[in-house]
């Protein structure tokens, strides 16, 4: 294959995460490379129906709400106004527009050729766009497949652009509901769901598993259900949804009534479908070149996403878990590696879990469930906001800090946090834990005051006086 002439030395289908990544990494090894992206937007799903626009919606929330702004209109006498959804939204399009160029400036600086339209595979190393231009033809030597993620519409669910949505369309809903419906408590529901709530809408989380967010510890998770119930979300887990139907008041107002396979039913303003994604690669003509994608859409690659086929490659949400912005970025870059012979350690051991819910959660490494299946004898230490400076100077007593460190050999096995910046305070446990750190760090360093940060310091101490505890007992 290298005697070979392409056009292109490699050929990116999807520009979000992995495919910006992974082009940006082969157009620095001096290599010429092709960006196929059949939206307007450049940046995939990202940018414009997921990570950028939830996230910044979830800050118009908090912006909007936040405690001090509701007391200052009371002390005064006003009547808070409750937010509309134009108003939480407005920042919305600015800011994709605003990352999107930064995505299109990067490609430029770097020479990257962009076309627009619906790329398919017509045979080895040759690619079809469909688009602006009419149907183009381009080869490449290698080709790596980014083309992201869709919301699932379970069976009986149909979208309506009044009153069912899912995770990619829900900020495109023409109000803000009095009453909303959230299908799946996986991370994107139950972010959705505490930003309504938050809004000030009354929220139901309905989904057929036991408990939400199964990837978060245990405690953690305790913790956010009870900062979610008090802003009024009703939690109806073990429920699976048989149905829905849109109805109507008699004022004429949409309506929609959900049934579950237990026989029960409830009438809500709105719908948010959050149960789930699939690989979007129906029309990749996979077949062409001896490639097939499971149920779901995802196609299987190695440690390195190389696929079955020697020169195509996949990474992000299409080769399935675990679905991030961080780690799609990452696996993007090292299939460039891969491809083009440059030395990279592969992915790393130990990578963070952001959930941008209201309050944030944030985790690495392993948790408590997790060890203990594995018979691994461990200790805890915790450090609550409350007894910290920065948590009264913030108005968060309500987070947590908690450290998962090996009993014997005092290692810091996991970290997970609720809170004001958790998603930020998560790094430092992931540095420490990658470094192969442990209680001792923690013990022996000085951390800002007043911080955040400081949390590691009282957790460790916590934990100390918990071994302190045993051996004494013990003795």
């Amino acid at each position: 294959m290298g005697d070979i002439e392409f056009e292109f030395d490699l050929i990116v289908i999807g520009s979000g995460p992995a495919g910006q990544r992974a082009a940006v990494q082969a157009s620095k090894l001096g290599k010429r490379v092709l960006m196929c992206e059949k939206s307007r937007i450049l940046g995939g799903a990202c940018c414009s129906t997921a990570t950028i626009p939830s996230k910044t919606f979830r800050e118009a929330v908090r912006s909007l709400t936040r405690r001090s702004l509701m007391l200052s209109l009371h002390s005064i006498g006003a009547r808070p106004i409750r937010p509309t959804m134009q108003a939480l939204v407005s920042r919305v399009n600015s800011v994709v527009d605003q990352e999107s160029s930064v995505v299109h400036d990067q490609f430029d600086r770097n020479e990257i050729e962009v076309v627009q339209g619906c790329a398919s595979f017509e045979g080895p190393n040759k690619i079809s766009v469909d688009g602006t231009e009419g149907l183009r033809h381009f080869t490449g030597r290698f080709v790596l497949i980014a083309t992201g993620s869709r919301s699932i519409m379970p069976a009986g669910i149909k979208l309506d652009a009044e009153c069912v949505f899912s995770s990619d369309n829900i900020l495109q809903a023409p109000r803000l509901p009095r009453t909303l419906l959230v299908i799946g408590a996986g991370v994107i529901g139950i972010e959705y769901a505490s930003m309504f709530a938050n809004a000030g809408v009354q929220v139901t989380i309905m989904d057929k598993v036991d408990r939400p967010l199964a990837i978060v510890d245990r405690e953690i998770v305790d913790e956010l259900v009870h900062q979610m119930r008090k802003s009024q979300v009703t939690f109806r887990m073990g429920e699976e949804v048989a149905g829905a139907e849109r109805d109507s008041t008699v004022e004429g107002q949409a309506r929609v009534t959900v049934s579950t396979k237990s026989g029960k039913k409830m009438t809500t303003e709105m719908v948010l479908v959050s149960a789930g994604r699939a690989g979007n690669v129906e029309s990749l003509n996979l077949e062409s070149v001896g490639l097939e994608a499971d149920d779901r859409g995802r196609l299987v690659v190695d440690d390195r996403f190389r696929t079955k086929v020697p020169w195509i490659f996949a990474a992000g949400d299409v080769v399935g878990a675990p679905g991030l912005a961080a780690t799609s970025y990452e696996q993007g870059r090292i299939a460039a590696c891969e491809m083009f012979g440059e030395a990279h350690p592969g992915m790393a051991a130990h990578w963070p879990y952001g959930i941008y819910a209201i309050p944030e959660l944030s985790c690495v490494g392993q948790n408590e469930d997790q060890l203990t299946k594995d018979c691994v004898p461990y200790e805890i230490g915790v450090a609550r906001y409350s007894e910290s400076a920065r948590g009264q100077i913030r108005g968060d007593g309500s987070g947590v800090l908690k450290l998962i460190f090996h009993r014997e050999t005092k290692k810091l096995l996991g970290t997970h946090c609720i809170g004001s910046q958790a998603t930020e305070l998560v790094h430092i446990g992931q540095a420490v834990q990658s470094l192969g750190g442990g209680l001792d760090f923690f013990l022996s360093n000085v951390f800002n005051y007043p911080t955040f940060a400081e949390c590691y310091k009282v957790a460790a101490l916590n934990c100390l006086n918990r071994l302190r505890a045993v051996e004494q007992v013990a003795k």
